[in-house]
């Protein structure tokens, strides 16, 4: 499926910085929309349903699955996410350049049904450096922390999957990187072609 808009998809262990990194790009690139992900877990902290997430029951999810309302689905920490499938291909369709937050089961399964996706990995600098980020955050016991540890080493090494790593050592030269991959992205001779398909008409390109 070829769109006008571009879809990036940016994964991470819990703890590297991905949302922080993604959510100070979409308020530095008027361009690019998130799609919220559904969700069977509770909400953590200050996030809202219809912002973070949409959370919803497990019977629901069940619903949504078997009506086809999910591009990818996939089961993380013991809880289920997924990405609604109208929700992304009306946005492509409409030229509008798309930003995915989820798992690297769900970015793969991605990329095998949208090949033109982009896939990002957000990586720690080290693994001292992950635990104590996820013990900093407050949100987590112990023992979930060392879970997300165990979890985190299996999610690192899908990294070789993707087609860019950014490193978050210093935030703001990741959230550069990050700026970097998208810009880069969009000046590709394949996106331009298919966002501004008038204009390669126009010069008999296509």
């Amino acid at each position: 499926m070829e769109t006008p808009g571009n879809l990036f998809v940016v994964a991470a262990p819990s703890g590297a910085g991905k949302s922080s990194l993604v959510k100070a790009l979409l308020e530095l690139d008027s361009h690019l929309a998130v799609s919220v992900s559904h969700t069977t877990r509770a909400p953590r902290g200050q996030e809202q349903d219809g912002r973070e997430y949409h959370f919803i029951s497990n019977a629901q999810f069940d619903a949504m699955i078997e009506h086809g309302d999910f591009f990818e689905w996939a089961e993380v920490h013991g809880n289920r996410y997924g990405t609604s499938r109208n929700a992304i291909e009306a946005r492509l369709q409409a030229g509008e350049d798309v930003v995915l937050e989820i798992d690297y089961q769900g970015a793969l399964q991605i990329k095998l049904i949208f090949p033109y996706a982009v896939l990002i990995f957000i990586l720690p600098p080290s693994w001292e450096e992950l635990r104590q980020r996820l013990q900093r955050r407050g949100e987590d016991h112990p023992e979930v922390i060392a879970q997300r540890m165990i979890n985190a080493r299996h999610e690192v090494a899908q990294a070789r999957h993707f087609d860019y790593v950014i490193i978050n050592a210093l935030f703001e030269t990741a959230l550069f990187d990050l700026k970097t991959v998208v810009h880069s992205q969009r000046l590709k001779y394949a996106s331009q072609k298919r966002s501004k398909s008038q204009v390669f008409a126009a010069l008999d390109l296509i």
